[in-house]
């Protein structure tokens, strides 16, 4: 039986335990302690932070694994690099890694090989306002070492840069943060994967963003991306250089890329990894390749089979909710049957709730609750099977509003 190591035991990794489980690995899932769904499909369990290197390498070499992968979150990229390379495991480098989970250090690596905005690395607020002044607004003000849009936001005046640099900060590790050129345009996303040097997978794909407040984030995509020819063959060409220039091998990807009216095509960032919001899920469904096997093979340094079989046009869809609730009951009888429904074309609905749970404001895309994956990239499909779903979720305000209403009399 050989022997899988997994970073991450959240929403996104667990179909990818999942796969692993039933494919007779021996599947060991590394996690910080918590409520995480992935633990129940785990054969050993280390509650380890997933950007602990030193102690993932550690439990990596005591288990004896054979391979090691993630999927949906840049966090672990840096360890599961450093273990690919120390092991001498089939991976992404730790060069390349390092290079794709910094922003600053990615930006760098692109110099003028790879298309991008204008960008400033800056530590201070102040320093950040005369990139900005110096960029011309808009810009955007970015952590260097997150995923999920969390620390990113678009400034339009010096105004809002304090504010914007805090936010930054926040979720970050990192003592510099990068301010952007705004590139305005369509902002698709880019999957794929590079094995053996080469781009075995190329999947650009329409991206629907979540807007809270100055903050945009993921909340669904949709394949196939309709575009020109030359425009295909045009964005191909960035990913190929990125890869080039990150070194990253090995490995799925994923990238944010921004297409202007003129079609001309500007690489905002790309990871190491598979991207999350249903992404390998809508790989499967448009192509007909079993993408999280290709992955575990891919970790395990077995062949992998990256041919087309079909192009079935699909789209995630994120659920959230704009106000802090307490879900109350779930209705789901009526969720069967909204999913039987041919009409209402569902491949899989998965909700990450149940009765008695508290639903978060939407801030960021880890405060999802759900996800739909559709047969179809039909944005009015979607819209009403959407509706129809949270429909079926009894919500309240959650105990502390309720007492901060009673006490001001409301």
């Amino acid at each position: 039986m050989k022997k899988l190591m997994i970073l991450g035991a959240g929403v996104y990794q667990l179909p990818l335990i999942r796969k692993a489980h039933s494919m007779g690995l021996h599947v060991t899932v590394v996690s910080p302690e918590g409520r995480y769904p992935g633990f129940a499909y785990a054969d050993a369990v280390y509650p380890l932070d997933t950007r602990d290197g030193e102690g993932i390498l550690a439990a990596a070499e005591k288990e004896g694994i054979d391979g090691i992968a993630t999927t949906g979150t840049d966090v672990a990229v840096r360890a599961l690099g450093l273990v690919c390379d120390r092991m001498k495991l089939t991976g992404i480098p730790l060069g390349a890694a390092e290079i794709l989970t910094d922003k600053a250090r990615m930006k760098q690596a692109f110099g003028t090989a790879v298309s991008t905005p204008a960008f400033r690395i800056v530590r201070s607020e102040a320093e950040a306002a005369a990139a900005a002044a110096q960029i011309g607004y808009p810009v955007m003000v970015k952590a260097c070492d997150s995923s999920g849009s969390r620390g990113i936001s678009k400034v339009t005046s010096d105004g809002e840069i304090r504010e914007a640099v805090q936010a930054a900060r926040a979720c970050s590790r990192a003592e510099h943060i990068v301010v952007e050129e705004f590139a305005a345009g369509t902002e698709i996303g880019v999957d794929g994967f590079i094995r053996g040097g080469k781009l075995q997978l190329f999947l650009p794909h329409a991206k629907d963003v979540h807007v809270a407040g100055a903050v945009c984030f993921p909340g669904g995509h949709r394949f196939p991306f309709r575009c020109s020819a030359a425009l295909h063959d045009a964005i191909r060409r960035e990913m190929e250089q990125v890869a080039a220039v990150t070194g990253m091998n090995d490995c799925a990807f994923n990238a944010d890329v921004m297409v202007t009216p003129d079609e001309k095509v500007f690489v905002l960032e790309a990871g190491g990894r598979c991207g999350a919001t249903g992404i390998p899920e809508l790989i499967t469904l448009h192509t007909g390749i079993d993408y999280y096997a290709q992955i575990i093979r891919t970790a395990l340094g077995e062949p992998t089979d990256f041919r087309v079989m079909q192009e079935q046009p699909c789209m995630s869809v994120l659920l959230f909710d704009d106000e802090d609730a307490l879900v109350t009951g779930i209705d789901r009888e009526a969720i069967s049957q909204i999913c039987a429904d041919p009409h209402n074309m569902v491949d899989t609905l998965s909700l990450d709730i149940r009765e008695g749970d508290r639903i978060c404001r939407a801030e960021n895309g880890t405060h999802r609750y759900g996800q739909l994956i559709l047969k179809t990239d039909d944005a009015q499909t979607a819209e009403r099977v959407v509706k129809a779903v949270r429909q079926c979720i009894r919500k309240t305000e959650p105990p502390e509003k309720v007492h901060l209403a009673k006490a001001q009399g409301k």
